[in-house]
C-alpha cells in the first residue's frame, strides 16, 4: 500500500500559547475542528502522553458525524504534539476508512505531527500527516486547508472584537 504525506506551514499573528491552546483545549477544537462545511460537536480529549482524544466531525449538510481518535505519543509543551490518528465508532473504537465511504486503502492508523514556533508576535506551525491513501491526499490537504482557515478567521473575528478565546 502505497501512501503519502501532508506537510502544510501556516504563520498565525498571535502568540504561541494562544496557538498552542487551540489545538490542545477540547472546548477551543470546537469551534475550528473540520474543513468548511463541517462542525465538531463532540471533542473529548485526557491531554497527555498515552492520552486518547475523540472527536466527531459534522457535516453540515448532510448530518452525517464523521468519528476520529487517537492517542497522544509525544507531548512537549509549546513545542511539540504527535499523535495517533484512526476513523473511529462514537465510542472510540477504530474502524476501516472504506467502512464509512473514504476512498482509497487506509491504514489502521496514521502519524499526525504539530511543530509549533515561536517568532516574535507569530506563532508558525508544522503540520505532518502521515500515511494517507494517494486517493485521498487531494482531499485531505483541502480539509486540513480549510480547518486552519477556520482558525485564522475565528482568531481575526477576535482581534477585531476585542472578544477573549474563552467566551
Amino acid at each position: 500500500m502505497e501512501t503519502k504525506t501532508i506537510t502544510i506551514e501556516k504563520t498565525f499573528n498571535l502568540p504561541l500559547r494562544t496557538v498552542w491552546n487551540a489545538f490542545t483545549r477540547p472546548e477551543s477544537l470546537m469551534k475550528w475542528w473540520g474543513p468548511k462545511d463541517y462542525s465538531c460537536p463532540v471533542y473529548k480529549n485526557d491531554f497527555q502522553v498515552h492520552g486518547k482524544y475523540l472527536g466527531a466531525m459534522k457535516d453540515n449538510k448532510t448530518g452525517n458525524l464523521i468519528w476520529s481518535t487517537g492517542v497522544y505519543v509525544e507531548i512537549i509543551q509549546d513545542k511539540r504534539i504527535v499523535m495517533t490518528d484512526s476513523f473511529s465508532d462514537s465510542n472510540g473504537n477504530i474502524i476501516s476508512g472504506s467502512e464509512i465511504g473514504m476512498p482509497g486503502e487506509w491504514p489502521d492508523e496514521l502519524l499526525v505531527t504539530l511543530e509549533f514556533q515561536q517568532h516574535e508576535d507569530t506563532t508558525l506551525l508544522l503540520l505532518k500527516h502521515e500515511g494517507l491513501p494517494i486517493e485521498a491526499y487531494e482531499d485531505c490537504i483541502k480539509g486540513w486547508q480549510e480547518s486552519l482557515e477556520k482558525l485564522e478567521n475565528i482568531f481575526k473575528y477576535l482581534r477585531e472584537t476585542s472578544t477573549s478565546w474563552e467566551e
